[in-house]
């Protein structure tokens, strides 16, 4: 570790949390570069303008930089079995069938995965090729999320997309020949979008009848094209009827919504993202990645150099890490509730002190005027957003920073 990150030695001292054990811990890996940058998209991705077009990426010099990066993290994670992997971008399966090999074989090398890890892939429809995703298959990715957006070529070409409504269609019939599990990605209130359009969309995802649907609001996101140049998106009353639409539609078809955006058949929840939602540990490598570290007296938080360029030499000098911080314990229950009460059926009251180290007085007062608001369900086994929260989640979340300024 370099002189500029803290040795593990700090995180171990006693502190003002006391956790009875570490939460289930899982990997991110991030993928900086796309064909082309969505004008909605805040996510830290590049387009690649090299030579060679755009998939003539640094792909061996990224794939070092992210063993470089693993390793210099291990003594934060040493010993500690990863349940779940996540490879997002950007367009990760742009990534060669031996690139994708490579780098898994590597993170099987130095990490104790489980033998049942889920381990998905994000892929654009744009970049689907049957032998590719039959060797990534192979390789042992087991899941993927398909960044379908939209079934309609209008749509998707306001959206920016580097692909139609067939080539969407044959992604999925490509994900379907090869994998068992996989999510399909849309957005709804898209630029003039109707009603019936929405509803198209969603038909047409279901017929596929893909394990997981995300659904996701398309919201104008700082820092986006869109946010500088807002195109004409559907006013809120039709937005909401999609809303509304899509919830009797999804369980009428046999999806459970679990959180705010994800919808699953029976047993097929996203484990990823349920540990994030449940406020476990992931240590995030790649440009740009986050991570979340947890020691038996303190939570440690991380991002890497956001740079693909800069992050890759930063990883070859030893340190791909631009800044740490020491999550402060009064910002933990609402750290905590920010996650938690995006799942609908919420979580065990006692997971609050298991994954925060805090005891539950610390939250008392702001739990008991959220009941009392209607904005959380009255059982003191479980911590959840009624309807009426669930709608103002924003507002419910507050309520739990401004308790711990009380």
């Amino acid at each position: 570790m370099s002189e500029s990150t803290l040795p593990v030695q700090n995180f171990l001292r006693p502190g003002k949390i006391s956790l009875p054990a570490l939460p289930p811990m899982s990997l991110y890996v991030h993928f900086p570069w796309c064909v082309r940058k969505c004008p909605y998209c805040d996510f830290n991705s590049h387009e690649w303008r090299g030579e060679g077009g755009a998939q003539a990426f640094p792909e061996q010099a990224y794939l070092d930089a992210l063993r470089q990066d693993l390793e210099q993290a291990l003594p934060l994670v040493w010993g500690r079995p990863v349940h779940t992997v996540f490879i997002g971008g950007g367009t990760p399966s742009l990534l060669s069938a031996a690139g994708l090999d490579r780098l898994l074989s590597d993170l099987r090398a130095l990490l104790p995965l489980d033998a049942d890890a889920e381990i998905t892939m994000e892929a654009n429809p744009g970049t689907f090729e049957a032998d590719k995703f039959r060797s990534f298959r192979a390789s042992g990715i087991n899941r993927l999320s398909i960044g379908i957006q939209s079934f309609n070529s209008e749509h998707l070409k306001a959206l920016g997309r580097i692909h139609d409504g067939d080539e969407a269609r044959h992604a999925i019939e490509i994900a379907q020949a090869n994998f068992d599990n996989f999510n399909l990605d849309l957005m709804f209130a898209l630029p003039n979008q109707t009603l019936a359009q929405c509803q198209e969309d969603v038909e047409t995802a279901i017929s596929f009848a893909p394990p997981h649907l995300s659904l996701y609001h398309l919201t104008l996101e700082p820092n986006t094209q869109f946010h500088k140049y807002p195109p004409t998106v559907p006013d809120d009353d039709t937005s909401a009827d999609m809303q509304d639409w899509i919830a009797e539609r999804t369980a009428a078809a046999g999806y459970g919504r679990y959180e705010v955006s994800a919808y699953a058949q029976p047993h097929r929840r996203a484990k990823h993202n349920l540990n994030y939602w449940e406020f476990g540990d992931y240590l995030g490598i790649g440009a740009g990645a986050h991570s979340k570290i947890s020691f038996p007296h303190r939570v440690l938080r991380q991002v890497r150099h956001k740079h693909p360029q800069r992050f890759m030499e930063a990883a070859a000098a030893g340190n791909a890490i631009q800044e740490e911080r020491e999550v402060d314990a009064r910002d933990l229950p609402f750290e905590f509730m920010l996650n938690a009460l995006r799942l609908t059926d919420g979580v065990k009251s006692e997971l609050f002190a298991d994954r925060t180290g805090l005891p539950m007085a610390k939250i008392a007062r702001a739990l008991a005027a959220g009941v009392e608001k209607g904005l959380l369900v009255d059982d003191p086994q479980r911590i959840a957003p009624t309807e009426l929260g669930q709608r103002f989640l924003n507002d419910l979340q507050g309520m739990f920073l401004e308790g711990e300024k009380k």
